[in-house]
């Protein structure tokens, strides 16, 4: 498994990280079956994990799972989006991380969180009361860096320049969705991710499953997968033009000897500002798949014929 640095940070994570929102949440998975998985994700080379605050039990699973282990994990999770009674969000208050921290690393059962993420940005806190925060959760020892997830570009560069001028902790990675599917960060921020020396984490690298293969046009969506049991995200997806793509993607892919999956996974991986894809899995088998997938590095003619069939050859690289 290749590494890549994260940002201006110490931090040299897997190209392929394991995102944990199925553990307890998304799919229910229990301890069993994602001990399973994450044994699988470490013995094949995984040493970034992300989860969240918002993820159901998936911090308490880690943090019976990990163990001795995670020591050799570069440790991820967020804050920001859990919900209260009233089905509010709790935004990203300094009260709130303060005391949310701390409830991540009693879950998480460690003494520190290597990347600490703002899940969505909170328009009723000031970026800077959210980044002081921070800075004291670093400066104490209990977070060791910092990032954040689903800022536009204007976000990201106000957090960029509040930080410069309080001299604050500085983000190190943005956590976005970016797939062959979904490329709109190409345009506006990525550019500025790189400009301020940061990685970039793709989230629903495979497009919430349109991306696998299985969605096949004129039928439904297939039975037991995320299209079928979430229609909100069947009506984004599941559409002419995305079959079109993804039938002339599967094509290209098979000319080449590969499979839909490795290209979803080597296209991304071409952006050099990304660090690490992180790719969900319900089975040991899919960490396998995911872990080889990105081993494909594609030729400049490859990326600019893939770019053609996408419609991001139009975005900036």
């Amino acid at each position: 498994m290749k590494h890549r640095k994260l940002g201006t940070s110490d931090l040299h994570i897997s190209v392929i990280g394991l995102g944990c929102n199925n553990f307890g949440f998304v799919a229910n998975m229990d301890v069993a079956a994602s001990r399973k998985v994450i044994d699988q994700a470490i013995d094949s080379g995984v040493n970034f994990l992300d989860t969240s605050d918002s993820y159901g039990t998936s911090e308490n699973i880690l943090g019976e799972v990990l163990g001795e282990r995670r020591k050799k994990i570069v440790l991820a999770t967020k804050f920001g989006s859990r919900q209260n009674a009233l089905g509010e969000k709790s935004g990203n208050s300094r009260g709130y991380i303060l005391a949310e921290a701390e409830e991540s690393l009693r879950r998480l059962r460690t003494d520190w969180i290597d990347l600490y993420q703002i899940h969505y940005p909170d328009p009723k806190t000031p970026i800077e009361e959210t980044l002081r925060a921070l800075d004291d959760v670093v400066k104490s020892g209990k977070v060791r860096y910092i990032g954040c997830s689903n800022f536009s570009a204007v976000q990201l560069e106000e957090a960029e320049q509040t930080a410069k001028k309080h001299h604050l902790t500085k983000l190190v990675s943005s956590q976005d969705e970016f797939s062959l599917l979904a490329h709109d960060i190409k345009s506006d921020r990525l550019p500025l991710i790189e400009a301020h020396g940061m990685s970039e984490l793709p989230y629903f690298p495979l497009a919430s499953g349109m991306l696998t293969g299985k969605h096949k046009r004129g039928q439904p969506a297939a039975k037991g997968t995320r299209l079928a049991e979430k229609p909100f995200l069947a009506e984004r997806y599941l559409h002419d033009a995305n079959h079109a793509k993804v039938e002339r993607l599967e094509k290209f892919a098979r000319d080449r000897g590969h499979t839909l999956l490795e290209l979803a996974f080597g296209w991304l991986l071409s952006h050099q500002v990304v660090a690490s894809v992180i790719a969900g899995a319900t089975k040991p088998e899919q960490i396998e798949a995911n872990a080889k997938a990105g081993e494909w590095e594609l030729s400049k003619e490859e990326l600019a014929e893939v770019d053609r069939i996408t419609g991001a050859a139009s975005q900036a690289a």
